[in-house]
C-alpha cells in the first residue's frame, strides 16, 4: 500500500453539502472523493476514503494506515480537531505522515476553533480552501 493515501473524515462530514453550505460549501463527501480519486490517478496514487462519527474508528484507521504501509493520511477530524488528545496521541504513535485538512479556516472562526490538538501532531495543515483543501493536501502528500 505504499502508493495509497488514507483520507479519513470525522464527525458530521457525512452531511457535507447539506450542513452549513455557507461555511463548508456545497460539495458532498462523495464529490470530494471523486475529485481526489481523479487527481490521485494522475499522480499514480490510490485513495482509501473513510468517514466516521466515532473517534475510536479514526484512531483504529490511523493505526491501520501505519500497518498497511500507507504513504500518508489526510485527516479532517471535524470537531475532534479541538478536543481530541487521543487523536493527537495516535498521530504521534505512527510513522505515517498525517496532513490535517479543513474546508474552512478554523482561525477565522470562533475562538474555541483556534486550538488544534491534531495540528500539533500532524506534519502540516491545509485549511480554508473549501473542497480544494483536500486536493492541496493530496499534492503535498504526493511530494513527501
Amino acid at each position: 500500500m505504499a502508493d495509497t493515501i488514507f483520507v479519513l473524515n470525522g464527525p458530521n462530514l457525512n452531511l457535507l453539502g447539506l450542513r452549513e453550505p455557507e461555511i463548508y460549501g456545497s460539495d458532498t463527501l462523495d464529490d470530494i472523493a471523486g475529485m481526489l480519486e481523479d487527481r490521485a490517478r494522475e499522480l499514480g496514487l490510490e485513495i482509501e476514503m473513510r468517514q466516521s462519527n466515532h473517534e475510536g474508528h479514526l484512531i483504529d484507521w490511523l493505526h491501520e494506515a501505519q500497518a498497511d504501509g500507507a504513504r500518508a493520511v489526510l485527516l479532517n477530524p471535524g470537531g475532534y480537531t479541538h478536543t481530541s488528545v487521543a487523536l493527537h496521541d495516535a498521530i504521534k504513535s505512527i510513522r505515517t505522515p498525517v496532513i490535517e485538512v479543513h474546508l474552512s479556516n478554523p482561525h477565522a472562526r470562533e475562538s474555541f476553533r483556534h486550538i488544534s490538538y491534531v495540528g500539533r501532531a500532524a506534519k502540516g495543515t491545509v485549511a480554508g480552501f473549501g473542497s480544494f483543501s483536500y486536493i492541496l493536501a493530496l499534492e503535498a502528500a504526493a511530494r513527501l
